[in-house]
């Protein structure tokens, strides 16, 4: 079926668990005259959801918008929340960081390099530390100092800069301010988050100086969507990688901020691709 003219689509879904799901949208695809590449499924017992994700090949000329609303009818009849996306469009991220560069600076390369395959539309900090390194890129820096007299001002600035540049995904790449619930709200799954993690008992600053001191054997980090409680949203991505007994506390900040480069890269990749669902308070990828 390989074909130059032909062009690829992803079908994404989720919806009340029943029989004949995918036979319904395997044929409505066959018909019109789309090729599956690769499926993945998943029915969650405990939700009674169902979640499909289809990677396929469209004849030429037909659209991701057409084939949408083609499925109009069976959406309804079977309670749908779907989509059908061309891989080919880039969304548009900003990017939210405060004074530790680490994942701005990762995001930033694999996007130089290509491989984000995104259109990052800006970077918003509280401070003026990555003017320069944000510039070299081309892309433009937004400083929003906050303060907790401006707090409500400066997300609605933030707010304004997100519907202005038509942002698909926010990404708080250490970006070490707590949003409010209103922005929150706003930003639902749509917004992605980078924290340290399986250190659940070290909160507060330099948690990776209170690991130390308890001798921790694992450091690492989760990535999540964002919600009104904080760092326990959806997680969609994790990692961690082992630590020793000689390591000092700078070592264990070094390895922990190389966990969150890969961690939040993945997540955000993910999410690109469209290969994460939420399903309650938790997610389901198929990565």
């Amino acid at each position: 079926m390989a074909d130059e003219a032909r062009t690829e689509v992803v079908v994404t879904l989720t919806c009340p668990d029943r029989v004949g799901i995918v036979a319904a949208v395997a044929g409505y695809l066959a018909s019109q005259g789309v090729n599956l590449l690769d499926c993945q499924q998943h029915s969650d017992r405990e939700t009674g959801r169902f979640f499909l994700r289809i990677q396929a090949e469209a004849p030429a000329g037909t659209t991701a918008a057409a084939l949408a609303a083609g499925m109009a009818p069976m959406a309804g009849e079977f309670e749908m929340d779907y989509g059908v996306h061309d891989p080919g469009e880039r969304q548009r991220i900003l990017l939210l960081v405060s004074k530790l560069g680490h994942c701005l600076n990762d995001l930033l390369y694999r996007y130089r390099i290509g491989a984000l395959h995104a259109e990052i539309v800006g970077v918003v900090s509280n401070h003026p530390d990555f003017a320069d390194l944000v510039a070299s890129y081309g892309i433009p820096f937004h400083h929003l100092p906050v303060t907790a007299d401006t707090k409500a001002a400066q997300e609605a600035q933030l707010l304004a800069l997100v519907e202005g540049e038509r942002v698909d995904l926010v990404v708080l790449a250490r970006y070490m301010q707590i949003l409010s619930e209103e922005t929150t709200a706003q930003l639902s799954g749509r917004a992605i988050n980078i924290h340290h993690s399986f250190l659940p008992s070290f909160k507060g600053a330099r948690p990776y100086h209170q690991a130390f001191a308890r001798g921790v054997k694992l450091v690492g980090s989760t990535a999540h969507y964002v919600t009104t409680d904080l760092d326990e949203g959806p997680i969609i991505e994790q990692d961690t990688v082992r630590v020793r007994h000689i390591d000092s506390p700078e070592r264990l900040v070094a390895t922990g901020r190389d966990v969150e480069c890969v961690v939040l890269a993945r997540a955000v990749t993910w999410h690109l691709e469209h290969r994460v669902f939420l399903n309650g308070n938790k997610t389901v990828v198929f990565a």
